[in-house]
């Protein structure tokens, strides 16, 4: 036995004794367990402590990826409600805030039940390169498990995260048509394009094998968290929902002014916290990535605030309030595919440009065309959204995620010349996709019930006509 023992090298012997000492934490207790001469016993004892060691940090690591996207996921569904039914609701006038906040509510509701059923499948099952399959309809074989799409969480973790951005998605739409929509049209409509266009985008930007998946799709186009997915589809499909509606009641010689921009400065304020969650969620982890993400989100906010106010104050002689909360969206929504991405320097570019962008969308853009988006959901989301998009492939960065492998350049200015083709082609797509499902859609729906609020009901207001309740009782008692 003692021969047998000769015949470890000195190189081994002293890396057993670092390990213990590492083991031990360098306390005295390790650095005397170190001097202990090498055994077999020894040896087995130290590859067993090793072992666990290691173990114990992958549950570490799951543990804390775990609660960082659980938090992500509660953040991303504040964004819907309060902070989307807030920011809506103070936008429209008092006899609409129930309305209008109402159909946010909805959508937390009807589209749970319907991701639980079959949208989750479509969107993330296994497919072809435009669609999921029905593998994981009623969420068979999504258990606790990770999966493939995050290798550190509970399979149920990612699916309720990306629940809530199937939620808001939707509800970004009733911007456009405020004031004017039936809400069973609004019900029937919102399910439909959740089947139509939310699925199939999702599915190809983000699931497996998805035909602009940047892990390996046909023009792997570069969407973190969702400018593609959630802000052009929305906005653009809002526009084309505002375009088929038509204008509400007496717009615009009279003027439409919102009843409470103290609701909408709370709404939007709470929105900027949980975009938080909704990019830096988007890392998967609690990882380097996220705090990156997080980082490029704020950034990107306030560059976009002030890039708004700005051009307001020098077209009007003031900057207004709604104006600031406006340009403060608007550059979450262009930072959002850039966020995994980007530097910091590169986020406050891409935030003031989206600010005095979107400004001239809302207030030049819509006014040349006369369209009635009554909330800007199109100047700031689907505007935004392809800014955003665009702006992804010329300040992504490899430094920042190397997403296509050490090594390889990342975005336009990097060196990689075709993203910028990528990038426009996912774009394309969505936009293409947005305007024939909506148009599809609402085809559809009006021939079946009609879309639109009688004459009577709109001067009435939603409130009373859709849900016979009023927001605000001003009779003293």
């Amino acid at each position: 036995m003692r021969c047998r023992f000769n015949l470890i090298s000195g190189k081994r012997v002293r890396a057993f004794r670092a390990l213990a000492m590492v083991v031990g934490g360098f306390s005295a207790a390790g650095i005397a367990m170190a001097q202990v001469p090498v055994t077999a016993d020894r040896l087995a004892a130290l590859e067993k402590i090793a072992a666990a060691n290691t173990a114990a940090a992958a549950a570490a690591q799951s543990a804390g990826d775990n609660a960082w996207m659980l938090t992500s996921a509660a953040l991303v569904l504040m964004m819907s409600g309060p902070g989307l039914a807030l920011f809506y609701g103070g936008l429209v006038r008092k006899k609409n805030i129930l309305g209008t906040m109402m159909q946010t509510f909805a959508m937390m509701a009807v589209i749970t039940v319907l991701w639980a059923l079959v949208t989750y499948s479509l969107a993330f099952g296994t497919g072809n390169a435009f669609i999921g399959g029905l593998h994981n309809v009623f969420l068979r074989g999504v258990g606790l498990a990770p999966t493939a799409y995050a290798p550190t969480i509970p399979a149920q973790t990612f699916v309720i995260y990306q629940l809530m951005f199937a939620i808001i998605t939707p509800a970004l739409i009733t911007g456009a048509f405020a004031e004017r929509m039936k809400f069973s049209a609004m019900l029937v409509f919102m399910v439909l394009w959740a089947f139509v266009v939310y699925s199939p985008m999702a599915h190809m930007v983000w699931g497996v094998g998805g035909f602009l998946n940047a892990g390996g799709g046909r023009f792997p186009c570069l969407d973190f968290a969702g400018g593609t997915v959630v802000h052009v589809t929305s906005g653009v499909s809002a526009l084309v929902t505002a375009l088929y509606l038509g204008k509400r009641l007496g717009y615009p010689q009279k003027q439409m002014m919102p009843h409470s921009v103290v609701l909408s400065f709370i709404g939007a304020c709470l929105l900027w916290v949980g975009w938080f969650g909704f990019n830096a969620g988007s890392a998967l982890g609690a990882s380097g990535l996220a705090t990156s993400a997080f980082v490029a989100t704020h950034f990107g906010a306030a560059a976009a605030a002030i890039g708004w106010a700005a051009a307001e104050w020098i077209r009007n002689g003031k900057p207004s309030v709604l104006g600031g909360i406006s340009g403060a969206v608007a550059g979450l929504v262009a930072i959002t595919p850039a966020s995994g991405f980007v530097t910091p320097m590169s986020a406050l570019w891409i935030g003031l440009i989206a600010g005095v962008f979107c400004f001239f969308m809302v207030v030049q853009v819509k006014n040349l065309f006369g369209y009635d988006d009554s909330l800007d959901a199109f100047g700031v989301h689907g505007a935004g959204g392809t800014l955003g998009a665009v702006l992804t492939g010329l300040f992504a960065n490899s430094v920042i995620n190397p997403i296509f492998g050490a090594g390889k350049a990342t975005g336009f200015f990097e060196g990689n010349h075709r993203q910028l083709l990528n990038q426009l082609v996912g774009v394309a797509v969505a936009w293409s996709l947005s305007i024939v499902g909506t148009l599809l859609i609402l085809f559809v729906v009006d021939k079946l019930i009609g879309l639109r609020v009688s004459e009577a009901d709109e001067r009435e207001g939603l409130d009373i006509s859709q849900h016979g309740e009023e927001g605000y009782d001003w009779n003293e008692a």
